[in-house]
């Protein structure tokens, strides 16, 4: 077992949930190296809900999240976190169903996040292929740029960097040295540290595992994600994922990044955009290079 799959192990009070039944409950625990800063990824609890779910709905025939949609309440910590989950519906085809992730609060149970996903079989949904964008061109990973918790002040607080093997493309990776491009691109290779190949819970944790786009645009730090909707397009194959954010849309306290993931037979397997923070300094963003 991965670390991820032991990130996002359930314990169901009375088993998984079904349709009309309320809520069902789980418990699971958040450890403490998947934390950026003082809050856990986001990405890993959007895989903590669509684990839930996938559970819930695979004896219908529908174990893979086609399509998720998820909005942040507020930041998980390490730590236990109890999983409730509702099936809505279960189809022909699809099912469809919502999670509520809560922890223990000073004053009761605070929700942190909370998703909604549409589910099917992914083996019968995405194929065939009928048309996809290739993945952009970048050096093999040996010739990326490593990320690293030793890369400099800020990386040693994303505890998470010790669960990937993450190489950036050295074209968008100036933000480290101080000279973003201005671009609002950011491209990287990215495996689990443990060797755990890629499978289709993996793809909404790896679609919000990068460090915001908006690094590239001189802006670096605070980013929180409000609301993030992704969507799977295919089982992806072993190997290395090839991820691609851009952002084009910046506006006041916002932006809105776009990624793109692609596995190692270059399949476009999953995609995603979210609503994120932002805080624009006084100077405005860099003006792209070129």
């Amino acid at each position: 077992m991965g670390e991820l799959d032991e990130a996002v192990a359930l314990r169901w009070a009375d088993g998984p949930a079904v349709v009309g039944g309320g809520e069902a409950v789980a418990s699971a625990t958040l450890g403490e190296g998947w934390v950026i800063g003082a809050a856990v990824n986001g990405g890993v609890l959007m895989a903590l809900g669509a684990r839930a779910l996938a559970e819930t709905f695979a004896p219908a025939g529908h174990p893979d999240v086609l399509t998720w949609s998820s909005v942040f309440l507020s930041a998980a910590q390490p730590g236990p976190v109890e999983v409730r989950t509702e099936a809505l519906r279960s189809g022909r085809t699809v099912s469809t169903g919502v999670v509520r992730m809560l922890q223990d609060g000073p004053d009761g149970p605070v929700e942190r996040t909370r998703l909604t996903a549409v589910l099917g079989d992914a083996s019968v949904s995405t194929e065939p292929v009928h048309r996809s964008p290739q993945p952009p061109p970048m050096p093999a990973p040996e010739q990326c740029v490593p990320a690293r918790r030793d890369g400099g002040e800020m990386a040693s607080a994303i505890a998470l960097l010790d669960r990937l093997d993450l190489r950036v493309d050295p074209a968008t990776a100036g933000f480290a040295v101080g000279r973003p491009t201005g671009r609002g691109v950011l491209r990287a290779w990215v495996r689990m540290a443990d060797g755990r190949e890629p499978d289709v819970t993996m793809l909404p944790f790896v679609v919000d595992c990068l460090m915001p786009v908006a690094f590239d645009l001189g802006v670096a730090g605070w980013a929180p994600t409000h609301e993030l909707s992704g969507q799977v397009l295919g089982r992806p194959a072993a190997g290395w994922l090839q991820v691609a954010l851009h952002v084009d849309a910046v506006a006041g306290s916002l932006y809105i990044e776009d990624a793109d993931v692609w596995d190692s037979t270059g399949r476009l397997v999953a995609r995603s955009r979210q609503l994120a923070g932002i805080r624009v300094p006084a100077q405005g963003l860099v003006t792209p290079a070129g």
